[in-house]
């Protein structure tokens, strides 16, 4: 049975019969992905749970009032976006520090692998904060696109925009990366 035929009737066993069952198989399916978004946009562990939990208990709510959903994923990551968004208000007056830990122990003798990991993890804080210079829309649409692997037409649907937006925004996201990058 195909992903979205068998997210369908997930949807349909939520809204017509409360399963809690068929939500929980629904949360396992995009728990992870829902969380690496909103961590990449909150840069704080408990937050991100925070945020995590509190998008899954919204959406239990909005599929209670059995209203259509064309895709369970995309109504999870514009509840996701609306409580971020919501959580950068609340932020605001504070000033905001990016925490990138590393929680692994390097090993004596490893034969140089540290060095690589070591690499990575500066390229990774470099591409972050040139991603925080970027405005708030492109941050989204790469963070959809290359970080949480949607398609375009998902993220156009998240988005609230059409597909050929999304290409566009995408594009220009991209070329402003590379500026930052470059400087």
């Amino acid at each position: 049975m195909s992903g979205k035929l068998n997210e369908k009737i997930l949807l349909y066993r939520v809204q017509a019969k409360r399963d809690p069952e068929a939500y929980a198989k629904l949360y396992d399916a995009y728990v992870k992905r829902i969380y690496r978004f909103v961590y990449f946009k909150v840069s704080n562990h408990e937050e991100a749970e925070d945020i995590t939990s509190e998008v899954f208990l919204k959406a239990w709510d909005y599929l209670k009032d059995e209203k259509e959903i064309k895709s369970f994923g995309g109504l999870l990551y514009r509840i996701a976006r609306n409580l971020i968004v919501d959580l950068y208000r609340a932020r605001s007056a504070r000033p905001e520090m990016i925490q990138v830990t590393s929680e692994e122990k390097i090993e004596i003798g490893d034969r140089g692998e540290w060095t690589e990991k070591l690499q990575i993890q500066i390229e990774t804080r470099e591409i972050v904060k040139a991603l925080k210079k970027l405005k708030q829309e492109y941050q989204e649409v790469i963070t959809l696109r290359y970080i949480d692997e949607l398609k375009v037409d998902e993220i156009a649907e998240i988005m609230g925009k059409g597909k050929i937006a999304v290409r566009v925004t995408l594009h220009r996201a991209l070329k402003k990366l590379e500026q930052i990058v470059r400087q």
